[in-house]
């Protein structure tokens, strides 16, 4: 029997979006004890799937079709609404710029701070802060405050922190297409590497490139997961779709 990492069982998540929010404080005292007029807003419906152990797997789809969700709720950052997410393993993250850093620390500091919250040690943070800061490349700025990192830096030592903690599972979303082209090839390397140790990979990308490397790719669209299965047909299916949209579009503007 094949062994699942995660397993997403009929999830869906629902988010309650308030309409005409106070735009002061005065305003929020004013309107306490009023019920409040919000929307509903379903960023996934009845979403199942079963990523194996040691397996790499992509989501794609157009923004906000709820991958990004999808990868928190692996994480355990939401809840969902309903249905299950169950993971097996220590998991790490790498889910939007800079999660986890307080600006005002240097980045060592951060290192430690970002494995306290993985439930890591200080000795065992220590006995990996030279690979971090090696992988990561900006040895000269570690012990400067990360407030003044370049986008590109904030990638760097995100990913050396999320990817040099050996973990089970691994989710990264689109971040990793922020840093350059030389830094992007050394993360794919890198989580290659961890892959053939074991590893699950989950990762969110635009790039068709990174999904070919992919043991499978799930196609998700305004929530609704439309396809599992091999990279090259699940991409070609998404694209003819992305086509197909935009000569609708197209039609109608004419």
């Amino acid at each position: 029997m094949t062994v699942g990492a995660i397993t997403v069982e009929a999830v869906s998540k629902r988010f309650r979006l308030e309409r005409n929010r106070p735009s002061s404080l005065k305003e929020a005292i004013l309107r306490m004890g009023r019920s409040r007029d919000t929307d509903e807003f379903w960023a996934l419906r009845d979403v199942s799937l079963k990523i194996r152990t040691g397996s790499s797997f992509g989501l794609i789809g157009h923004n906000g079709s709820g991958k990004s969700t999808l990868l928190r709720l692996m994480a355990g950052i939401h809840r969902p609404t309903l249905g299950s997410v169950e993971t097996t393993g220590r998991l790490s993250a790498l889910l939007e710029l800079g999660s986890g850093f307080h600006p005002d620390l240097t980045g060592r500091e951060n290192v430690y701070l970002n494995g306290a919250m993985l439930g890591f040690t200080r000795r065992q943070m220590a006995a990996s802060m030279e690979e971090i800061i090696e992988f990561s490349g900006i040895r000269d700025f570690v012990d400067e405050p990360v407030k003044i990192y370049s986008t590109g830096m904030y990638v760097r030592l995100g990913f050396a922190v999320a990817v040099n903690i050996n973990p089970d599972i691994l989710l990264v979303d689109e971040v990793v297409a922020v840093g350059d082209e030389e830094f992007q090839r050394k993360c794919v390397a890198h989580m290659d590497l961890l892959r053939d140790n074991g590893t699950t990979i989950v990762m969110v990308s635009h790039s068709t490139d990174l999904m070919a490397e992919c043991d499978k790719v799930g196609w998700l669209d305004h929530g609704r997961l439309m396809r599992v299965g091999a990279p090259d047909d699940v991409v070609s299916e998404y694209l003819a779709n992305v086509d197909s949209n935009d000569k609708t579009l197209q039609a109608h503007h004419d």
